[in-house]
Parts: structure tokens; sequence; C-alpha cells
């Protein structure tokens, strides 16, 4: 119980770190500008409001619904960069057919996708970023039929349904993700991971390098690889 308190410990602490180490980025800019031996103490006040309330707003984004969701499944809103939708993109050259995008956060690869001809469903937990990704549908038109943006914990989801799967997730959740899309995917779907492999998958292939690169799987060879490999439950 002991070990289980820290690692909730140690998941909390990592979503709050980007954050702090940006606050700490900004004082140490104001340290430069303005004089710290004096402090006057009106900016002193506005300036820790502006802080406090810097950290509100990203908190709401960055840890989305963490109550609903049990710890080690827990994952940040981290956005995918352009190149990174651009090499999902290119994993899923020459598919067709319904697509998930698994923590679709703004909804950047939903409408990439979407454009491509794909019939896409966002899930996403965080009700801002699911708001955001809406409104932004229906300002630029896109139709529902071709992306569909849910407040939804996938984690509970039934995804039998598609034959494409994207996720930009964390590294601690690609084995159990692996095990979710292996029970239910059809043989011919095919999965892409963002700049975290899933352990013990064979990948069809990869595109970019370092924090940009993508993986394509294909649920058929990976199942036929796991069935020969020893120890391995599928």
């Amino acid at each position: 119980m002991c070990v289980q308190a820290a690692e909730c410990a140690v998941d909390e602490g990592a979503g709050k770190f980007a954050m702090e180490d940006s606050i700490e980025m900004i004082l140490q800019e104001h340290g430069k500008v303005l004089p710290t031996n004096r402090p006057h103490p009106v900016l002193t006040a506005c300036t820790g409001a502006l802080l406090t309330g810097l950290y509100g707003v990203w908190s709401l984004f960055a840890i989305p619904g963490f109550r609903k969701v049990p710890w080690k499944l827990k994952v940040p809103y981290l956005p995918s960069s352009k190149d990174q939708t651009l090499n999902i993109m290119k994993l899923l050259e020459g598919r067709t057919g319904r697509l998930a995008d698994l923590g679709s956060g703004d909804g950047r690869l939903v409408f990439a996708a979407s454009s491509a001809g794909f019939q896409c469903t966002g899930y996403e937990i965080n009700f801002i970023l699911v708001a955001y990704a809406r409104s932004k549908a229906l300002w630029t038109g896109v139709p529902s039929n071709q992306a569909t943006f849910v407040k939804k914990d996938f984690w509970k989801t039934d995804l039998s349904l598609y034959n494409n799967v994207t996720a930009f997730l964390a590294p601690g959740v690609m084995g159990v993700l692996g095990e979710k899309l292996l029970k239910e995917l059809p043989d011919d779907a095919r999965v892409i991971a963002c700049r975290f492999p899933f352990p013990n998958w064979p990948h069809q292939s990869s595109v970019g390098s370092g924090l940009e690169e993508s993986f394509a799987y294909d649920i058929s060879t990976v199942r036929s690889h796991l069935k020969c490999a020893p120890n391995t439950v599928v």
C-alpha cells in the first residue's frame, strides 16, 4: 500500500512540473527586470494573482477528469505537434473507414483525419477541450458524420467498431491499452501510436524520429507475433 501511495504521489506531481518550471522562469525574469531586494507590495500581489490564475487554467487543460480515472491510467493533456500529426497521417495513407482518436484533446488529429475521408470519433474526458473541438467543427463546417467529439472515458468504451485507432498517451499506459485493443479490435485494424510505442508489439512501419516518431501496428500481425512469442498471453 505504501508503494502504491508513493506512485500516486509521483503521478500527481508529474502533471504539475511543467507549469511549476514555467512559473519559476517567470519569477527569474521578473527578478532580472525589477529589483527584488525591496519589491513593491502591489506588484507582488498582482504577480501572485496572475500566476495563480495561469496555474488554475493550465490545470483544467492538463489534468482533465482525474477523479474519474484510475491513477495508473491518468494522462495529462499534451497536444500533438504539426509534424506529429503529419507523421500519423502518413501512416494512415491507403486506409479508410472509422477512426477513434483516444484522448483527442483539441481535436487537431480528428480534423486532419476527417479531411482525409475517415469517419472520426474523438474521445476526451476534459469538457473544456470537448467544447472547444465541437465549436471549431461547427465554425469550420465539418459535418458531424465526419468528426464527432464525445466526452467519454475510452477505457470504458468498446472500440470493436473501429478499424483505425490513434493514440498519443503516456508510456506507462501503453501496455494496458495494448491489452484492451487486442481484445476488442478486428483483425484488419491498424493502430497508430505517437511518440510512445507499445511494449512487445512489432510495428509495421514508423515515420519521424525522436519525439516526433509515430508507429503503425496491424492487429493481425501483432496477434500472430504474440501467439508465437514465449510466455505471452493474448
